[in-house]
């Protein structure tokens, strides 16, 4: 058997910043490409600061390195998330509570050995970038041990089929809101364009520069786009209808009903339409919004992020029917089973499950998350990292159909065995 025999870190970068979100929302003006202000949220130094990451590497007894990337969410320490993404901090806690714990297992048992690590012996929790890049190497290193995929690992632990289809693809695109739909469409994403609208600049006073981008959007797509080529409108709008507009779930609910008319032909999600500051009063607003959309009989649907964090916010918001969709944001979950055992929830409750992530992460912890969609068939999944729109379609894209690729032929040679 392969054991771990050694636990090695390495300083890595994320693709893109760590935003405060606070200070952004306050009503900063951008200056280039950066804000002109001060932090608002306790570790920030300045508004935007480049995103750090850090490597965590398994030595195996036959010599091999098994690799994955702890690293934080681009929004860090807003809206119940963990703190701001520290190196020094993250090392210290990783060397003393989860590397030990470690050594001497068995690579194969990647469940376990989660479990091992992550087991809570006092009285705080190992934090969730220490959980997320871990167990992306502990769930490498049992595929590596077996020969398989990561997907094969995951399926095997939750008794899920292979998968042999795709999972659609999201692409963001960042502040390039015009030009980089040019390339979405040109290059078929299945979902598309994020948008960014975190700022009043990009709202409008009542909204209307939203709706007019909507517009347009919806316009490019029929210009640049074939004929039967028909993606799914997705915006992520940070809070900015409760900003910018209203708070009641009902005038949210009609104003979605106005972007709706705007995206006419095209499936719209609107993403943190409003943010309610709290857990529980996002779970009861949301779910309020989300009865009076399906009695206005729009085809817009809500997807919920803020406040939607862990697996256990991801089962209450289920529970409670308050989103259409969950962003279930792999590395505020921590571990990737619990983004499995996310999205194996949120299908079965019925809601739609969008792994996504951020894209302040790694070119690893992307491909690593590509095997958790595909082994439990999210809805869809995130385009990461960075916000170039070409890097992230790459690098997810094709670990996809690699993956794929390599199922299909074992299922071929299984079939003629």
């Amino acid at each position: 058997m392969t054991e771990i025999v050694d636990i090695i870190l390495s300083e890595a970068n994320g693709s893109f910043f760590y935003d405060d979100q606070a200070a952004i929302r306050s009503g900063l003006e951008q200056d280039g490409f950066t804000y002109a202000g001060n932090p608002q949220t306790p570790g920030f130094t300045k508004v935007r600061i480049p995103s750090a990451a850090l490597s965590i590497g398994l030595v195996l007894s036959d010599g091999a390195v098994i690799w994955g990337d702890m690293v934080s969410v681009q929004y860090s320490g807003a809206a119940g998330r963990d703190p701001l993404f520290d190196r020094d901090t993250i090392a210290t806690v990783c060397r003393e509570r989860a590397m030990p714990k470690l050594i001497g297992s068995e690579c194969v048992n990647a469940a376990e050995n989660c479990a091992k690590a992550f087991a809570n012996n006092s009285n705080e929790h190992v934090p969730l970038a220490i959980q997320y890049g871990a167990s992306q190497a502990l769930i490498a290193a049992a595929a590596y041990a077996k020969r398989c995929t990561m997907t094969e690992i995951i399926c095997e632990i939750f008794d899920e089929s292979l998968p042999t289809k795709p999972i659609p693809i999201f692409s963001q695109s960042g502040d390039e809101r015009k030009l980089n739909v040019d390339k979405m469409v040109l290059k078929k994403v299945d979902v598309l364009p994020h948008g960014l609208i975190n700022s009043k600049e990009k709202f409008g006073p009542q909204g209307e520069i939203f709706l007019d981008y909507i517009r347009w959007v919806a316009g490019r797509v029929r210009k640049l786009g074939a004929p039967d080529y028909q993606p799914v409108l997705h915006f992520d709008l940070y809070g900015w209808i409760g900003l910018g507009y209203s708070r009641d779930p009902i005038e949210v609910a009609r104003f979605m009903a106005k972007c709706a008319d705007a995206a006419t032909g095209f499936e719209l999600l609107i993403e943190s339409p409003v943010d309610y500051g709290e857990r529980a009063a996002q779970i009861d607003n949301y779910a309020a919004l989300v009865a009076e959309l399906d009695a206005l009989g729009t085809p817009a649907k809500v997807v919920a992020d803020e406040h939607c964090n862990t697996l256990q916010d991801v089962r209450d918001f289920c529970d409670a029917k308050a989103a259409h969709v969950v962003q279930i944001k792999t590395p505020d979950v921590g571990s990737l089973l619990d983004t499995a055992r996310a999205i194996g929830y949120a299908k079965k409750s019925g809601v739609g499950a969008y792994s996504g992530g951020t894209s302040a992460e790694t070119d690893l912890s992307a491909r690593a998350c590509v095997h958790v969609a595909l082994a439990m068939q999210a809805t869809m999944m995130l385009a990461k990292p960075g916000m170039g729109v070409d890097e992230g379609i790459c690098i997810v894209g094709n670990e996809q159909n690699r993956t794929l690729a390599q199922i299909r032929r074992r299922l071929a040679t299984e079939r003629v065995q």
